[in-house]
């Protein structure tokens, strides 16, 4: 710890009212607990998850002032007090790594964090698409093995054009499993397609009702992956042959999902909900080590993330507006450097 800075540049989130809350700031150095890391952060991502945690709508709420921010990629300077074998075996390497559901996040310089939170990158990963490689990437992993261990052929998938949505098709596309892509405007439609999208619907579409109790019943899909939530979890229910099931996974509407008793009772259809910590956490260490191995040799393929922007961390607040704006097109990226 000698030769590293005593303060940090950091993103500060003063209360849970969003953008307008957030400013940097010098801040002392964090000092990485037992079995703890310190990451000199390279780059970290936004996701909508990010937008959720400032506007207080996540499914925890950390003690303001917070540095925010869940995922980013760097290097690692220093190991805490028992950070033992695992916490050796990391010092100077690349690593991917998430916050902690208590204590800052990596927007900033510096982040300390769990020794099983920073995970080897391999060579072929630039610490960019590091930065984007465990929130998506491992989303969308388990997304599409829930599919195929419950025995789908066919699946249905909103938000479909953003990042983890194309991940979400490509991957199905490998795995055999044919995905129902709903966007909300033409021009997703026309860039899913470019891209190899088999089915492509736009919810802004007048028919748009019809055209996806079209869809589902044609291939019999009868699972729905909602990052939207509100209105659309009802449209998806209503759509599904019976018995269907919406894992809900986002709330981009910032609405509840609408369910109907008629759906429910009558037509066995039900709703559940996917979070990617709950997921890991039933994973055993050698099954994680496994995902995590296989989403690494994917990265730079099937789920590799396209970079629309970069902004330093003095513009950190112009880069949440920017992409609050525009979630398609493109990862934003926060730099320190």
């Amino acid at each position: 710890m000698n030769q590293l800075p005593e303060t940090m540049t950091a993103v500060i989130l003063e209360s849970y009212s969003g953008v307008t809350a957030l400013h940097v700031e010098q801040r002392p150095l964090p000092k990485p607990g037992p079995h703890e890391v310190l990451v000199k952060v390279a780059a970290s991502s936004i996701n909508p998850s990010d937008l959720s945690f400032i506007e207080g709508m996540y499914g925890f709420r950390k003690p303001t002032p917070v540095v925010p921010g869940f995922e980013g990629a760097g290097t690692v300077v220093a190991g805490g007090a028992s950070s033992g074998l695992m916490g050796r075996y990391l010092m100077g390497k690349r690593v991917a790594c998430i916050s902690q559901s208590e204590g800052d996040g990596v927007w900033a310089e510096y982040v300390a964090t769990a020794v099983n939170y920073a995970l080897p990158l391999d060579d072929s990963v630039s610490l960019e698409q590091g930065a984007m490689s465990v929130v998506n990437p491992l989303t969308a992993v388990a997304l599409i093995e829930i599919a195929q261990n419950a025995g789908h052929k066919t699946i249905v998938n909103t938000a479909a054009a953003g990042a983890l949505g194309q991940m979400i098709n490509r991957l199905g596309q490998s795995a055999g499993i044919r995905v129902i892509n709903i966007v909300r405007r033409d021009t997703q439609v026309e860039l899913l397609q470019q891209r190899g999208a088999d089915i492509v619907l736009n919810s802004s579409s007048p028919d748009f009702a019809q055209q996806l109790h079209d869809a589902c019943h044609q291939h019999r899909a009868r699972l729905a992956f909602d990052a939207i939530a509100g209105p659309m979890t009802l449209q998806l229910l209503e759509a599904m042959p019976i018995h269907g099931k919406v894992t809900v996974y986002g709330g981009l509407s910032l609405q509840p999902s609408m369910v109907s008793p008629a759906h429910t009772i009558f037509q066995s259809k039900s709703v559940d909900g996917f979070w990617l910590s709950k997921w890991l956490a039933k994973k055993n260490p050698l099954q994680s080590l496994l995902i995590w191995r296989r989403t690494q040799k994917l990265i730079t393929t099937t789920l590799q993330s396209e970079i629309r922007a970069r902004y330093s961390l003095q513009d950190a607040p112009k880069a949440v507006l920017a992409y609050q704006e525009q979630m398609t097109g493109g990862k934003v990226l926060i730099v320190p450097a």
